[in-house]
């Protein structure tokens, strides 16, 4: 048996360099849709994505969902191709598509390589200007949703969440209710309505497209002009404005969904946190949701899981809105200490910014400027990106500011912001057994309602 050399010194990790989010080539076409063009020598595979202004909250209440059945159906059917023919030639040529729908719009993405791109812009444009809904694709989509809808109702995690924005937020809100729809909205859809949807609100004015990938020999602009040039402006458009995320005045509670029998709780915290637009800048707020709740280092798993044991694992940060912000904590814990872990949890965010030392601030301050070229490593993640801040209102340089930020943070703004955001009136949803429910109320964080899982579902 070989005898194994002693180990040397580690090696030293060196400070982040600096680094920018890569910078497109922007233009506008004559529809008027505005365009970033990001070349990624090297990444053949391109990624097209096209983000259309549609906010959730423009959807008629009784048909709440609407948005997603729309998306979904884009390419089941158009004035020349029916659902199987499209699929076969996306198919021929390696192009993948598929829409979908988020708070702020419309999101249509598109993967090619670079030599059948051309092929991809027609089929994207065809799916956008002639979609047809078929009534049977649109039953089968409706049908597809409310079987997911069910699924959630079943899944705790997921059922956490949904008790958990509707507890949070104002009922009139429309954050308040699933971005997908309920059962009763969902159920009411037809294909006239995705029809009437479609053409309220898939039009460029106000949309941007994020092309990233190796634009090498490709004649972008004028590609773009001859594909697009079917899909014409409407000038009376007014895009829909998004939910204002406004709290419910009895949000700060506790919910415990009652799943009699149930090993384990799943528990979903939330409150009040900021956009992206805070004063104090996004950075520190990065690197508080790493040092918080971020890793298994963090404060939260470092007592509740490295220390007690009482979960695999518990994520907390804080996330952005179009307006306003949460930050949220989730994860499932050990039924029989759902007490103990509830309390834990909430002493741990009573922390105040002081409490936050030098050296975790560092730590997650470091982490999270070495990863940024990573996590924008591929063309996806680029035109994904650019996007979701363009439907934001913000440029790509946001994101080179906040890395900036974050590399050169001066660990007493962190420090503020934490102050400036603490959660003191949480809202708190616990999916489990409600045999738990009688400690929780003896801990005195706050009214506790218990419901039956019967009932949220």
């Amino acid at each position: 048996m070989s005898t194994l050399s002693a180990a040397g010194p580690r090696p030293v990790v060196a400070e982040p360099a600096p680094w920018s989010f890569p910078q497109p080539d922007r233009f506008v076409l004559s529809n008027g849709l505005a365009v970033q063009a990001f070349d990624m020598p090297g990444q053949h595979v391109l990624s097209l994505q096209l983000g259309i202004p549609a906010p959730l909250a423009g959807e008629p209440l009784e048909v709440e969902g609407v948005g997603l059945i729309m998306a979904r159906c884009l390419d089941l059917g158009t004035a020349r191709h029916t659902a199987d023919e499209l699929a076969e030639l996306l198919a021929r040529k390696g192009i993948a598509l598929h829409a979908g729908v988020g708070e702020r719009g419309v999101i249509v993405e598109v993967d090619t390589i670079s030599r059948n791109v051309s092929e991809a812009l027609d089929l994207m444009v065809e799916c956008l200007t002639e979609a047809t809904f078929p009534e049977a694709e649109v039953r089968r989509e409706v049908r597809h949703r409310l079987a997911d809808i069910g699924q959630d109702k079943a899944d705790p995690a997921s059922l956490a969440s949904l008790e958990f924005i509707a507890t949070y937020f104002d009922p009139k809100d429309r954050a308040s209710r699933p971005g997908g729809g309920s059962h009763e909205s969902v159920s009411q859809i037809t294909a006239e309505h995705a029809r009437a949807y479609h053409a309220a609100t898939v039009h460029p004015d106000g949309a941007v497209l994020a092309v990233a990938g190796d634009l090498t020999g490709i004649a972008l602009q004028e590609e773009l002009e001859r594909a697009l040039a079917a899909w014409s402006s409407v000038p009376s458009h007014q895009p829909a404005t998004g939910s204002q995320g406004t709290r419910a005045a009895d949000a700060g509670r506790i919910v415990f969904v009652d799943r009699p029998g149930s090993v384990q709780t799943e528990l979903h915290l939330g409150g009040p946190g900021p956009d992206r637009g805070d004063p104090l800048g996004w950075g520190p707020y990065q690197v508080l949701s790493f040092a918080i709740g971020g890793s298994p280092h963090a404060r939260i798993d470092r007592v509740l899981r490295e220390e007690r044991g009482y979960t695999y694992g518990i994520r907390a940060g804080f996330r952005h809105r179009s307006h306003g912000g949460l930050f949220t904590a989730l994860g499932s814990v050990r039924g029989e200490v759902t007490v103990e872990a509830l309390e834990a949890l909430l002493d741990i965010l009573d922390l105040r910014g002081s409490d936050l030392t030098d050296a975790e601030l560092a730590h997650a301050a470091g982490y999270q400027a070495r990863t940024a070229p990573g996590r924008f490593a591929t063309c996806e993640a680029v035109a994904g990106e650019a996007v979701s801040l363009a439907l934001d209102g913000l440029d790509t340089d946001f994101v080179s500011r906040t890395v900036a930020q974050i590399r050169t943070l001066d660990p007493d703004v962190a420090r503020q912001a934490w102050d400036r955001h603490r959660g003191t009136d949480w809202t708190v949803v616990l999916v489990g057994d409600a045999e738990h429910a009688a400690g929780v109320r003896a801990l005195g964080r706050g009214v506790v309602d218990i419901v039956s899982a019967m009932r949220a579902e």
